[in-house]
């Protein structure tokens, strides 16, 4: 579980924002998700320069990313997806469906790459009642080895790219 909050800058005394936006990241983060997080970041800045080239939401605000004190501690690039897909619903004012689950590393061309611990991840999604997952494409063996009874009822996607996951998660999919 991760939080994000967008924090809009100030203005200055000309009544211009305050430096450009900039990502934090804290709490039980490892070496490997903080990396994750920049490069979910760039990738989010990118894509909202394709998808609302106008939008000024990443120049003007700072964004937070925290994992807080009771969670997991996290050190692995599977939540890249989900990071890119959180700071966009914040940029774009665009709620995700609560049902929702993902799990992916995201690549600095956008590219969704395989993660490990499927069926795990699957099982977890299941006990929290979501109905709706994005896999990487790359992990449909992984899925497709999962018994049947864990897979009923899941509506799955596979993502090659971020492009499949933003239609999902934000997009009219």
């Amino acid at each position: 579980y991760i939080e994000t909050q967008g924090i809009k800058r100030g203005l200055d005394d000309n009544g211009k924002p305050r430096g450009g936006g900039t990502l934090h990241a804290t709490g039980k983060l490892g070496d490997v998700m903080k990396e994750s997080s920049q490069i979910a970041y760039t990738v989010a800045r990118a894509r909202l320069a394709e998808i609302d080239p106008g939008n000024t939401f990443f120049d003007v605000t700072d964004i937070h990313m925290h994992v807080p004190e009771g969670a997991t501690p996290k050190d692995g690039p599977s939540a890249g997806i989900a990071m890119v897909t959180s700071m966009l619903s914040l940029a774009l004012g665009k709620p995700i469906r609560n049902d929702l689950a993902m799990t992916g590393e995201v690549s600095l061309t956008g590219k969704v790459l395989p993660v490990g611990g499927i069926k795990e991840k699957i099982m977890g999604g299941r006990r929290a009642g979501i109905q709706c997952i994005i896999l990487p494409s790359a992990n449909r063996r992984d899925y497709d080895e999962i018994p049947d009874y864990l897979k009923e009822g899941l509506d799955v996607h596979f993502a090659e790219d971020y492009e499949t996951v933003y239609d999902v998660a934000l997009g009219n999919k």
